[in-house]
């Protein structure tokens, strides 16, 4: 432990030589600066990958149609009708591990009509397990229902935007909305939810501009393109403990036995996509880590020019405080607490840095940080390290010079 003294000593000398003792602190300063952003923005990056998987649903599988060109789909078809009930059924039956299983169609249709009142949208018939397989949440009214599937209803749920298109601030359930030819009544209404993004590749949908209505009923009373798939996403909840590599790897070979091989669907497993986010992100925490550690060394290597520069010129008070009794222990404390000062005042900068990256990589850039405690602790910690590692030699060469030979120094 550095005594008070020492540290009030170092800090003063510090005051007498402001600049040279700013310049010993740029490395510490954007080397913790670099430590802090990097690991908030890591750790804003994973948060959001948690986020956006929770819509996907981590013990999920989700089969999506591929989209294909109209001469390509013309050519596919003649081997395979694409997603269709077919596989829904083989699914259920055949798929270890898999507990449900519910399909989704996209309606050619993008607009929704109120009187007085239009909104665009995406537009799907579904079945009541998609609220639970997709994180779906109800603002208002309910989802739907068995009975409505069971019944062809007539009925839809709307997202927040398009209900705020349509109806403003006045209530919307109940109201009649028309999509095509077809009038449906609004039962629901979803709450907003992170979307309008992607992960991995994968594009998720806001559901802001979301519209669901009864798969039941998209397929019998929407028009659709001959050429599509009959549905276009079947998502698959996993059993508690099944195996999610196994499942995918049963589902995959069957899909493409039923599929004649044509390769127009695509297999997405969020459990494999999040594993692959982490490790992406850790190669990138490495190689950020890697950088931010070199600023560290050079503002090491500053540190000590500066201390062993300091030393030679302060030879004579070194000898002088020898003679009046200074133990050699005493001084090379005298110079790691100097040492200690220049790392704390240059890692509190690199705090202030860091913190300040986050904030503006975050408001301009659009990516989330998190910046966490154990960063800012961590990141300090290691400057301080430095600082009294860069610091040991010159304070040991001050503490080992010759008292006598010290005070004639000139």
């Amino acid at each position: 432990m550095i005594p008070r003294e020492a540290l009030e000593a170092g800090l003063a000398s510090l005051a007498a030589h402001k600049l040279r003792a700013a310049l010993a602190t740029l490395g510490v300063v954007f080397g913790v600066g670099a430590v802090i952003a990097m690991l908030s923005i890591g750790k804003g990056a994973e948060r959001q990958a948690l986020a956006l998987v929770e819509r996907l649903g981590l013990r999920n599988l989700v089969v999506r149609a591929r989209e294909l060109k109209p001469e390509e789909a013309r050519e596919v078809r003649k081997k395979s009708l694409g997603l269709s009930p077919r596989d829904l059924a083989a699914i259920r039956e055949a798929v270890p591990g898999v507990e449900t299983a519910v399909p989704r169609i996209r309606l050619d249709a993008t607009r929704v009509e109120a009187p007085g009142a239009r909104s665009d949208a995406a537009i799907f018939g579904a079945a009541p397990e998609q609220a639970r397989l997709a994180r779906l949440e109800v603002a208002e009214g309910r989802f739907l229902d068995a009975l409505d599937l069971a019944t062809s209803a007539q009925v839809c749920v709307l997202g927040p935007g398009v209900r705020r298109d349509l109806f403003g601030q006045a209530p919307a359930l109940g109201r009649p909305v028309k999509i095509g030819d077809v009038w449906l009544t609004v039962v629901g209404v979803l709450a907003p939810s992170l979307g309008g993004d992607s992960f991995q590749g994968i594009a998720l949908g806001a559901t802001a501009r979301e519209v669901y209505l009864p798969v039941s009923t998209a397929e019998r009373k929407f028009e659709r393109d001959p050429l599509a798939a009959p549905l276009d996403e079947i998502a698959l909840g996993l059993a508690p403990g099944a195996d999610s590599g196994a499942a995918a790897s049963a589902l995959a070979a069957l899909l493409s036995r039923l599929h004649g091989g044509a390769e127009d669907f695509d297999l997405v497993v969020p459990e494999a996509l999040l594993a692959q986010s982490r490790r992406t992100q850790n190669l990138f925490n490495v190689v950020m880590g890697a950088i931010a550690g070199i600023s560290l060394l050079v503002g090491g290597i500053g540190i000590m020019n500066i201390m062993l520069a300091s030393v030679l010129e302060r030879t004579r008070e070194i000898g002088v405080r020898r003679a009046v009794g200074a133990r050699g222990r005493d001084i090379r404390i005298q110079f790691l607490a100097e040492a200690f000062a220049i790392s704390g005042l240059g890692g509190l900068a690199g705090v202030a840095l860091g913190l300040a990256i986050a904030r503006a990589v975050s408001a301009y850039a659009g990516w989330p940080t998190v910046v966490t405690l154990p960063a800012i602790v961590l990141a300090t910690g290691v400057a301080l390290a430095v600082g009294l590692a860069s610091g040991f030699y010159p304070a040991s060469r001050a503490a080992g010079l010759d008292p006598i030979d010290a005070l004639r120094y000139e």
